[in-house]
């Protein structure tokens, strides 16, 4: 049986157990409390030296400590339905937009919060190494944030899905991303029709609803 290592307020997380969710993988669950600071505790670390969710524990015993190894993984595992692409073409193209709203959307929230919420104070990375907060960085966050939006928008129009005309692990991603951006008090603006279109029509997944 898998085994994820998960916290149910935090993204990174979240988007495992969507993609979990999609390919219909039952898996056991270990709750890990970021609030609490138990990734930072000798347990967890013995689990993942990295102090980091998720964490998966796979069928053959291995332990996977990010979203990238994981969902290669699942994909793998349990080929259907295609989340990462089928043909040589799709799979480009899903796999250049999965990177784009990654480091364009998911990391420059991640960069906004970590640098600003007192929080995060000497925690602006995630890992097991202390990081100062830069407050120029979480400045340019908000910026690089409020473009991703525009990116997002303009590459919707006309589209269902943000690539390869199929629900895909850019979707999942483009979707944490901008529920993870409340957290820095942004989301897209009215104007933003295709954005907006999309991600009502992403809530009626049960996968991303639930």
């Amino acid at each position: 049986m898998i085994t994820l290592y998960d916290c149910a307020t935090a993204p990174s997380p979240r988007r495992a157990r969507i993609f979990l969710a999609e390919k219909g993988m039952s898996h056991e669950t270990v709750e890990i409390d970021l609030r609490g600071t138990e990734h930072m505790g000798e347990a967890y670390r013995q689990i993942n030296p990295q102090c980091t969710v998720p964490a998966l524990r796979t069928e053959e015993g291995s332990l996977l400590t990010d979203n990238a190894a994981i969902a290669a993984y699942l994909e793998a595992l349990h080929p259907e339905p295609p989340l990462m692409g089928r043909t040589p073409q799709d799979k480009a193209e899903i796999a250049s937009w999965q990177w784009r709203v990654e480091f364009e959307g998911l990391l420059a929230v991640a960069d906004a919060f970590r640098n600003s919420s007192p929080a995060m104070v000497n925690r602006a990375l995630p890992g097991p190494v202390d990081y100062p907060q830069i407050p120029e960085l979480g400045q340019r966050g908000l910026a690089r944030v409020e473009q991703f939006f525009l990116t997002l928008n303009k590459q919707l129009a006309g589209r269902d899905f943000i690539a390869a005309n199929q629900f895909s692990i850019a979707d999942i991603t483009a979707v944490v991303a901008l529920d993870f951006a409340r957290v820095v008090r942004l989301k897209p603006a009215g104007d933003l029709e295709h954005l907006l279109r999309w991600r009502a029509a992403m809530g009626e997944r049960p996968s991303i609803a639930g």
